[in-house]
């Protein structure tokens, strides 16, 4: 048991941050839990947390780099091989070509940064893993081989995973690190909706049930119906039976009864709108406060999940990132593996507007997709057109007539907005922008092109059949 510093009778309530630290700062298990005080951006002094306050503690742009892992194989070939990943990142390109390989990576080395900024883990650990398992969470840990090469750039630390082995540094600003919620929305998220108790089948892939647990947490806290962003459809979860409704004017389905768009759509929607609203309520409560007994509490707590040898690593993993919970998300991190899947495009337009929604709801938050669909990247174009617009506007009846085209809290600025594409070589480019606008030269647009020339093709061969 640790012995920690002894509490003043007279002793004022503290805020969250300030109990906890006060209270370990004397122990030997310091380094092992103290990361837990600085969950949703805190850190290690209170000089430094008044600064923090004072500064907003705005993250850094985050850097990836990826050679000869899976399909990528030269990776991207400017900006000595970095990708920035900027508050709206998107990855296009045909199938196979790696775009859900960056979005696993990234995912997985954000998800490690947290870990060792919380002090679930030290550098230590991470650096004694083998090969095939950093990845093997997301099902790709066969894409590495002695040549593969990965380097993560974050706010907090630098990771590098080079001839087979990783090596992990501080990043001066570690102090600046805002804790994320961390969702990776993987594509075949319409099974936890299409089956019936998916939480009693085996052998699903890993990132499939964390994100059933989130969405099963979703409807758990549903207090009453929700409007689905398409159709003016009403979702509605019966707690009693463990029953999803969908609900329209004239009709009343199960969620098992509906249209594949409608099951893919629906846990996307009710999972980001879940994991923005817990982010809300965090930082509104950020510097809650508690009292002595509430912060004696927590630190029991805290040492148990650390001292307990008798649970594995991953049950430790998954007590800490319960608890650290309740200290608050500052920022989220939502990727999402085709959004458009299975849905008309003015349905796809719907739902990346909501998505952009949820994005700008804190400065901080980000979003990353990987498509297919060429209507992703029209919509996201109108998206940054009428931010500029909106910025141009001085009359209420002007922005009235823009929101009929795009909403007004779904607009995003152009220098937060990154995409690239990805060729079936393995290599990565950067789509360039005209005055703040995507090009429409994309992998996408041109076979639009393509499939328009292949019919003045056929027309052609009938003219000469006359």
């Amino acid at each position: 048991m640790v012995d920690y510093m002894p509490s003043s009778k007279n002793q004022p309530v503290l805020t969250v941050w300030e109990s906890v630290y006060q209270n370990i700062i004397c122990s030997p298990y310091r380094e092992r839990i103290s990361g837990i005080c600085r969950t949703a951006g805190y850190i290690s002094d209170v000089k430094s947390l008044k600064m923090q306050k004072s500064n907003g503690g705005i993250c850094t742009m985050i850097k990836l780099k990826i050679k000869n892992v899976g399909p990528i194989k030269d990776g991207y070939c400017s900006n000595n091989g970095f990708m920035d990943f900027t508050g709206v990142t998107v990855f296009i390109g045909n199938q196979g070509s790696g775009k859900s390989t960056v979005a696993k990576i990234f995912s997985t080395l954000s998800w490690i940064e947290k870990a060792l900024v919380r002090g679930d883990f030290t550098d230590k650990y991470f650096s004694q893993y083998k090969r095939k398992k950093l990845l093997f969470y997301h099902g790709i840990d066969n894409y590495l081989t002695d040549n593969s090469l990965i380097e993560y750039i974050g706010n907090a630390y630098k990771i590098t995973y080079r001839n087979s082995k990783i090596k992990i540094e501080e990043m001066p600003l570690k102090s600046d690190y805002k804790f994320p919620k961390i969702m990776y929305v993987p594509a075949e998220r319409n099974f936890v909706s299409s089956v019936d108790r998916p939480d009693l089948l085996k052998h699903l892939p890993l990132p499939l049930y964390t994100f059933l647990e989130e969405y099963e947490e979703a409807k758990r806290n549903l207090t009453e119906g929700i409007i689905l962003p398409i159709g003016k459809v009403k979702f509605e979860y019966q707690k009693r039976n463990n029953r999803s409704w969908l609900v329209g004017e004239d009709f009343r389905i199960t969620l098992l009864e509906a249209s594949s768009g409608f099951q893919s759509v629906v846990p996307l929607f009710i999972v980001t709108k879940h994991l923005t609203k817990i982010i809300k309520q965090e930082v509104n409560l950020t510097y809650k406060k508690i009292s002595v007994d509430e912060g004696k509490k927590i630190r029991d707590e805290l040492t148990k999940i650390v001292n307990d040898k008798n649970i594995s690593e991953d049950i430790r993993k998954a007590l800490l990132e319960n608890l650290s919970a309740r200290f608050g998300y500052s920022r989220f991190i939502n990727i999402v593996e085709e959004p458009e899947q299975n849905l008309y495009p003015s349905s796809q337009k719907e739902i990346l507007f909501d998505l952009l929604k949820s994005k700008n709801d804190f400065e901080n938050n980000q979003l990353v997709i990987t498509t297919h669909s060429p209507y992703i990247i029209n919509y996201l174009t109108l998206s940054i057109k009428a931010e500029i617009v909106k910025n141009k506007i001085q009359n209420e009846n002007l922005l009235s007539e823009l929101s009929t085209i795009v909403h007004l809290d779904s607009t995003v600025n152009h220098s937060i907005v990154s995409i690239y594409q990805l060729d079936n070589l393995g290599e990565i480019k950067k789509l360039p922008d005209y005055n703040g606008l995507p090009s429409d030269e994309n992998y996408l647009n041109e076979f639009l092109g393509e499939s328009n020339d292949l019919f003045i093709k056929l027309m052609e061969i009938e003219d000469k059949c006359q």
